[in-house]
């Protein structure tokens, strides 16, 4: 019992420090892996270019999605408006037909029967007519603004985005037709333009 007991206390000794060498062995392992991956994330650090960003699970891809230019679509409909004003302002409105017919209406109410010929057609015909021309003169000052308004838009918005060809071709057409009809619209009104017939007094 004795010598049993001897040996269990010598061989006790041994077993401890062998389990301490493999403990030991298993450690050192462990620190030269740190090392050698430490070393790996270092030295791609230094390969990368300088103000890069190697930290690629921080921020998340960006999606290659085109972003939407809503003043494209603004600057569209803006030409489109200010293009068929330009015709409206040419070929004529209802409300200018209104206006003629409202401003005949007057004139026959406020001409007394025994007026000359030459007051009766200016007041029945010629404030009709002049009021015609007012009202293009002013469809044709709305489309010459608004044209130029989508034209000069660019130089506000942000840089590097150019306007598209068929917007600045329907908004010179638009400033084009304001141009043209506001000129038709001012020999009109001053009697330049198909002025009224010379009657007798």
């Amino acid at each position: 019992m004795v010598t049993k007991t001897d040996d269990e206390t010598t061989e006790t000794p041994e077993s401890t420090t062998a389990e301490a060498a493999e403990v030991a062995a298993e450690s050192s392992e462990v620190i030269e892996a740190t090392k050698e991956a430490e070393g790996t994330d270092a030295a791609e650090a230094a390969d990368a270019p300088e103000g890069a960003d190697t930290d690629f699970d921080d921020e998340p891809f960006a999606s290659g999605a085109p972003v939407e230019d809503s003043s494209g679509a603004g600057q569209g409909a803006g030409a489109v408006v200010s293009a068929a004003l330009g015709v409206v302002a040419l070929s004529g409105s209802w409300v200018a037909t209104v206006a003629s017919a409202r401003e005949s209406l007057i004139g026959q109410l406020q001409t007394s029967q025994g007026a000359s010929v030459a007051k009766q057609v200016s007041e029945v015909y010629g404030d009709s007519w002049h009021a015609t021309a007012l009202v293009g003169g002013i469809f044709a000052l709305l489309a010459l603004i608004v044209g130029a308004v989508v034209l000069a838009r660019p130089a506000f918005g942000a840089p590097g985005r150019p306007q598209a060809v068929w917007i600045k071709s329907v908004a010179w057409a638009g400033v084009s037709l304001g141009i043209l009809g506001l000129l038709l619209a001012v020999a009109k009104y001053t009697d330049i333009l198909m002025a009224l017939p010379s009657t007798s007094s």
